[in-house]
């Protein structure tokens, strides 16, 4: 059995979960777990993802549902197992961002969503393998 993660947490993210603990380290940053989801404006729509051991190491991140509303995608019940998730409410997608000169040349990371537990804060960057998602999708939907 799989998942869908439909995020319906579109704003206010960095205020009840500012610290969380990944299961396993983002591909390509081995030695780093703990982070600090710190909110960049006053929604809460924009935070950024702060490491706790090199205060140079962030990530811009969006929740999925501020941008992507449709945005679902299915994860095995490996992960789900792993993070704890017993209901999808218990989850905020997250995506990565790599921000660009405009607005609409901002894109986010699709293929490889953050995956939060809300109760345990426990998360992990899940890497799809669906060719549906794209790891530069744009920001903002014509």
């Amino acid at each position: 059995m799989s998942l869908t993660m439909q995020d319906t947490h579109a704003g206010n993210t960095a205020a009840g979960i500012p610290m969380l603990d990944f299961i396993e380290p983002m591909p390509g940053f081995p030695a780093h777990r703990s982070f600090a989801l710190v909110r960049l404006d006053d929604a809460g729509v924009l935070t950024e993802l702060r490491s706790l051991s090199d205060e140079g190491l962030r990530f811009l991140v969006v929740p999925a549902a501020a941008f992507r509303p449709d945005y679902a995608p299915v994860v095995g019940d490996e992960v789900v197992a792993e993070l704890g998730i017993t209901v999808p409410a218990d989850v905020l997608v997250l995506l990565v961002v790599t921000a660009a000169n405009t607005l609409a040349d901002t894109t986010v990371n699709l293929m490889a969503p953050i995956l939060v537990n809300l109760r345990t804060h426990r998360a992990m960057q899940v890497v799809l393998d669906d060719p549906a998602y794209d790891v530069r999708a744009p920001l903002v939907c014509a």
